[in-house]
């Protein structure tokens, strides 16, 4: 079984409903580029009532066909959030996050369904130009899943919380590499 973009909805994450299943994805090991290993159910409620209060950052659940979250994704304005002061920040960027929770029975390609959905919501917005990622220069598996749905890397920059390499999609790139699959 596999698993293709178009099988998932999005709705908005609920931060007191939804803290303890974040919880369990947030805090597993296999989640250790969220930072948020140690972090008690209360910190995630609260972590995410902060993010549902800010109107420069955003957090959604990915839906499967079931209609039970999937997948968490936030999105976030560059200039406000995150990247603040780090790169030089084009009119439309978005900024990305994902997290696709671990699993004792993996579908194959579903974490790449899962970004493909990801990038495609961000860019049924039309100002948005640019998405921008900043992963863990550690984490490679998420490198080659950027760079297969467009994503070209730029540079690396340090952050507060770790060292990123500092990416961008525009909606071209994107386009071509799904048609290209």
């Amino acid at each position: 079984m596999t698993a293709t973009a178009t099988a998932f909805a999005f709705r908005a994450l609920d931060p007191l409903r939804d803290a303890e299943l974040l919880h369990r994805w947030v805090t597993h090991p296999k989640a250790a580029y969220w930072m948020m290993q140690d972090a008690q159910p209360e910190d995630v409620e609260r972590a995410y009532r902060e993010i549902a209060a800010d109107e420069h950052h955003h957090a959604l659940l990915g839906l499967g066909e079931d209609g039970r979250p999937v997948f968490l994704m936030e999105y976030y304005d560059p200039v406000h959030r995150e990247l603040a002061g780090l790169y030089e920040p084009e009119p439309g960027d978005v900024g990305m996050h994902f997290l696709t929770p671990a699993t004792d029975t993996p579908v194959h390609g579903f974490t790449k369904a899962v970004i493909t959905a990801v990038v495609a919501r961000l860019f049924e917005d039309p100002a948005t130009r640019r998405i921008v990622v900043e992963p863990d220069v550690r984490n490679t598996a998420v490198h080659t899943l950027n760079e297969a749905v467009g994503f070209v890397p730029v540079r690396e920059i340090q952050k507060p919380e770790k060292r990123a390499l500092l990416s961008f999609c525009t909606r071209e790139r994107f386009e071509r590499a799904v048609a290209a699959v």
